[in-house]
Parts: C-alpha cells; sequence; structure tokens
C-alpha cells in the first residue's frame, strides 16, 4: 500500500482510534481498581480502628490501656507497614503498635467529635508515605470521659502495588483485544472497499471491451457514482458515434466528386492527353485511399467480449474473391489454420484487415501465397506469406505509416496497412511486419475469442 492509498488512510485512522480508545480504558479501568482497592483498605483499616476503640479501657493506676490488640500480626512486626496509634489528652494516653517502633505518628488535628473517620496522607517511619484512617471520639464514662485520637494507617505503597500489578496483568488483554480490533477494522476497511474494487475491475473490463457498463449492483453510497460514469460513457459514446457519423457522412459525400474525376480521367486519354490523365487518376486513388481509410475507420465496430469470427472461414472467403482477380489468378493459395480458431473481432473488420493484407501479397507474389494461423496462449497469429521479392528492413516500419508507398510502379496510396493497424489496435491486437526466408510475412496478433461457458 502506498502511501496515498485509501486503505492505508482509514487503517491507520482506525488504528489511532483504537489505541485511543485502549488508552482511555486503561486509564479507567487502573482508576476505577485504583478506587476499588482504597475502598477495600478503608473498610479493613475500619475493621481495625473499631477494634481500637471498642478494646479502650483503663488500667487501675489511671492509664489508658487496651484489653485486646487488633489480631494482625503485622501490628506487631516492626515497620511492617501496617500501623496504629491512639492520642489522648495526656501522654499516659498515648499508645501505639509495636510495628511503629520508636516512631510516632504526626498525626493531623481533630476538633469536632464525630463517629466518622476521615482519610489522610501523612509521612510515617522511614519517610514512607502513608495511607491514613483517623476518628477522633470522646470516650464514655466509666473509662474517663476524655477525647482520643484513634488512628491506622498503611504504607501507600501497598496499595499503589496492588495497582501496578494489577495494570500489568491488564496489559496483555488490552494487547490482544487491541489485535483483534485491528484486525476486524482492516476487515471493516477491506469490506468496506470492495465497492471501488468492483469498479475498477468492472472499469478495466469497459476499456477491454468485455463490458459496456458499471450496472447498478452497488450499495447505495456508491451507486449515484456508479451512475455518473455510466452517463459519462452514454455521453461519450452518443459523441464518438456523431463524430463517426460525420466522417462517414463527409467520405461518402466526396465520393461522388470522384467518379466525376474518374470520367474525366477517361475523357482526357481518349483525347490523347495521357500525362496530364495519369497524374490525375494518381491523385484520385490517393484521395479515395484516404476516403476508404475514414469509412473503414467509422465503420469499426466497438470491440466487446462476445465477438467472434471464425479465422479459417474469413480467410477462406476473402481468398475465393482475390482468386477471381487476374493476378490472383496466376498465384497457388494455401491455408494453414485449425477449423475452430475464433478471434475476438468483427467478422466485417477482420475481412477487411484480411483483404488489405492478402491484396497486398498478391501484388507482390510470384507463384504463392500462404495463410497460416495458430493459438498462442491468449491470442491468435495469422500470417500472411508470400513469395515475393519482400523489402529491405530499413523500409518495413515506413510501410505501417499513413500515405507511405514504396512500390511507385503499382497502384495504391499506401494506406492499406495503415488501416489495417487502425482496426487490429481497435480490437486490442497488433500488427508485424518482417522478411521472411522467402518473400514477406504479414502477421495480425489478435485475442482469442472469450468462450462464455469457462467464465
Amino acid at each position: 500500500m502506498s502511501v496515498g492509498s485509501l486503505r492505508l488512510r482509514l487503517l491507520a485512522a482506525g488504528v489511532l482510534s483504537i489505541l485511543l480508545a485502549l488508552g482511555v480504558a486503561a486509564f479507567g479501568l487502573t482508576e476505577l481498581f485504583k478506587r476499588h482497592v482504597e475502598r477495600r483498605v478503608d473498610a479493613e483499616l475500619t475493621i481495625y480502628l473499631n477494634q481500637l476503640a471498642a478494646g479502650l479501657t483503663r488500667k487501675p493506676s489511671g492509664e489508658l490501656a487496651l484489653a485486646h490488640r487488633p489480631s494482625d500480626p503485622r501490628f506487631e512486626e516492626p515497620l511492617s507497614g501496617l500501623y496504629w496509634q491512639i492520642e489522648g489528652g495526656s501522654p499516659t494516653d498515648d499508645l501505639r503498635s509495636r510495628s511503629l517502633w520508636d516512631t510516632v505518628l504526626s498525626l493531623p488535628p481533630e476538633t469536632n467529635v464525630a463517629d466518622v473517620s476521615r482519610r489522610y496522607e501523612i509521612v510515617g517511619p522511614q519517610h514512607a508515605r502513608l495511607y491514613l484512617l483517623q476518628r477522633y471520639i470522646e470516650l464514655p464514662d466509666n473509662i474517663g470521659g476524655s477525647k482520643v485520637r484513634i488512628a491506622v494507617a498503611v504504607d501507600s505503597r501497598e496499595v499503589g502495588q496492588s495497582v501496578r500489578s494489577f495494570a500489568s496483568e491488564l496489559a496483555p488483554f488490552l494487547l490482544i483485544i487491541g489485535a483483534l480490533l485491528v484486525a476486524a477494522s482492516w476487515v471493516q476497511v477491506s469490506v468496506g472497499l470492495r465497492p471501488l474494487s468492483t469498479i475498477r475491475g468492472r472499469l478495466s473490463s469497459i476499456r477491454s471491451g468485455k463490458q459496456q457498463r458499471l450496472g447498478g449492483a452497488f450499495p447505495k453510497e456508491v451507486r449515484p457514482l456508479a451512475e455518473e460514469i455510466d452517463a459519462l460513457l452514454d455521453e461519450r459514446e452518443k459523441a464518438i458515434e456523431k463524430a463517426r457519423g460525420r466522417a462517414a457522412d463527409l467520405a461518402h459525400g466526396l465520393k461522388t466528386p470522384l467518379q466525376v474525376l474518374n470520367g474525366e480521367v477517361t475523357r482526357l486519354e481518349e483525347k490523347g492527353e495521357t500525362g496530364i490523365a495519369s497524374d490525375i487518376s494518381y491523385l484520385v486513388n490517393l484521395m479515395r485511399r484516404h476516403i476508404d481509410r475514414e469509412i473503414a475507420r467509422a465503420r469499426i465496430s466497438y470491440a466487446n467480449s462476445n465477438a467472434s469470427t471464425n479465422v479459417r472461414t474469413s480467410a477462406e472467403q476473402i481468398i475465393r474473391v482475390v482468386e477471381k482477380t487476374p493476378r490472383g489468378q496466376s498465384l497457388s493459395w494455401t491455408i494453414d489454420a485449425p477449423p475452430d480458431l475464433e478471434a475476438r473481432i468483427d467478422a466485417v473488420d477482420l475481412a477487411e484487415s484480411l483483404g488489405n493484407l492478402l491484396d497486398n501479397a498478391a501484388r507482390h507474389a510470384k507463384e504463392k501465397v500462404s495463410v497460416k494461423a495458430r493459438a498462442e496462449m491468449q491470442s491468435i497469429s495469422i500470417s500472411i506469406i508470400d513469395d515475393g521479392p519482400g523489402i529491405e528492413k530499413e523500409h518495413q516500419a515506413a510501410m505501417l505509416i499513413r500515405g507511405q508507398r514504396l512500390d511507385t510502379h503499382v497502384g495504391g496510396a499506401g494506406l492499406g496497412l495503415a488501416i489495417v493497424t487502425d482496426i487490429v489496435e481497435a480490437w486490442g491486437g497488433s500488427l508485424a511486419i518482417e522478411n521472411g526466408t522467402v518473400g514477406l510475412i504479414a502477421t495480425l496478433r489478435l485475442p482469442a475469442a472469450t468462450n462464455d461457458s469457462d467464465a
């Protein structure tokens, strides 16, 4: 795919959208998991707060004490990351977990007594960030009625570690989902662009003559484009038909004056003005050949996949006509072509082409003219071979140029081969001229007829 590819642009836009969506999803899920962890931590710390509040009592000496401590062993392990601390109205009422060791937490001040826990972040042992839950309560009268702050804290790194673990485990799943979404995007783009590929294929078929119009079997979003292209093809066809009609009308209109000039040539010859008659006859023949070519070009059919002409049958019909000419009667004619060989060309166009080539061969052959036709892959090769003098190699290309003549002693204006070239190129074929071992070989190459049963 090139940089300017629509498929690449759509796929790139899809991939960027997927990456953005996955990034937002990863952030959102991680944030939701963090809040979930914090709620779980809050619930756990609240349990410890309740245990500490329920266990407060007074010693006989009046000091504040705990009747029973929270059961989590981390409270007994120095610097374990889980701590509790109680601050009363006097230093004798201050209590701490063994896990704090010799550290005293700097608890946030509270002004109002409330049975509500508040969340804080503070600095704890070894400058660790602590996630702290604190409650400011008033003790019952039977244990002194004083006010105390009860706090339970856990190292914030535990919360962060849980979130990071979740994110690392989430990443592979997001990558798998991303790969599936990219594959789905590729399929979506391919399916969405398939109508454009169909249009391109049908346009190629129209250009090669296998199809005439795009048709309307497209999604409604693409159908207006196909309809516009078909309308454009209709207008083009009408314009070409008008141009061909005008060219044919002009050519036919000139034929009558040329017939009159031919009559004048005859009268001049009868009066003995042979030189002037010869010059006028040459010019008339030159103009007629040009007109014949324009009529042939105006008549050339549209190439289409349904056209099919039997090569051997067409060649036999043309040879039967040429054999009746004075020159053709003195020659030997042979045909070597399979009886079922079909070329994709209109029958009249093939007859026009073979007629010009066989007429040219008859004028130059000494004793014989051969026609050989063979199938070559997807094309048909038709060779017309004579045993004449041939043509010098440097002059062979000139024979295919409009108006060129190498046989000035023979009638004609050198347009026969140019007409053949116009016809076969209109059908996707070609004409080649070369010298054989003896004489000249003119080879037509035409597309093979389409077999609809194989389609």
